[in-house]
């Protein structure tokens, strides 16, 4: 497997996924949460993980942002990569802040990187097909602008909006009740095959590779869906665990 250079979702996306789970924790995960993590949000701290791939001793955990199925596989046929990926990544966060065992630092390091991991296994190139590196060599032109399939995905889509992330969060974060028991009741693999489901739709794209007002018409649904999906596991996630 390649490495993907790429961060899934840009910093307002993952602060979306960060602001909606906070928002659907319940009071006993909260005051927890509040103990390990101090004054820090998980909107805050959900870049985390992407912010600390400056640092040489964290470059194990860059294969950690994803996992790759290749087009008509699943992942129990491939299996993970050999130094893992984001599948195993997450079942060992959900482990060790369980158990309170902890590889690497400490708890309130786990938890940034779930927080962070929940988000990049939504971002549906961050379920890639092999070929590509997630997108990244797919060079596309956005809005004028020389870019990548992965880049619009993360950042791109979510920016052109021009919301702020708290913003963003009041427009998509309308969940009904059986949404979110659905949501949250279905497993980590389920989250997986679902970012696989959308990978015709992701590369459809023109010829000539000038994405600008209908991609973004033809995607926003799925992005803010991906988004609020989640936020919300996150939050029944860290409810499960800290509730």
């Amino acid at each position: 497997m390649v490495a993907v250079q790429s961060s899934a979702w840009g910093p307002t996306g993952h602060r979306v996924v960060g602001l909606i789970a906070e928002r659907h924790l319940s009071n006993k995960a909260r005051k927890n949460i509040e103990k390990v993590l101090g004054n820090e949000t998980l909107a805050e701290v959900s870049t985390y993980m992407d912010f600390i791939r400056s640092d040489k001793k964290y470059r194990h955990l860059n294969n950690k942002h994803y996992c790759t199925i290749p087009d008509g596989k699943t992942y129990e046929e491939v299996g993970p990569a050999e130094n893992g990926d984001v599948v195993v990544q997450i079942n060992k966060l959900l482990k060790e802040l369980k158990t309170k065992t902890f590889s690497e630092e400490n708890e309130a390091f786990a938890l940034k990187c779930l927080v962070h991991l929940i988000g990049d296994v939504h971002q549906p190139l961050h379920v890639g097909n092999g070929t590509d590196r997630g997108g990244n060599d797919v060079k596309v032109e956005y809005f004028w602008q020389p870019s990548n399939l992965h880049r619009v995905w993360d950042s791109g889509i979510i920016d052109q909006q021009k919301y702020s992330y708290t913003e963003y969060c009041d427009w998509i974060d309308h969940a009904s009740e059986q949404e979110i028991e659905e949501w949250q009741n279905s497993p980590l693999m389920d989250w997986v095959k679902e970012s696989v489901s959308y990978r015709e739709q992701v590369y459809n794209i023109p010829d000539d590779r000038k994405l600008s007002y209908r991609y973004n018409y033809n995607n926003i649904d799925v992005v803010n869906l991906r988004l609020l999906q989640a936020g919300i596991r996150l939050a029944g996630v860290l409810n499960s665990i800290y509730g």
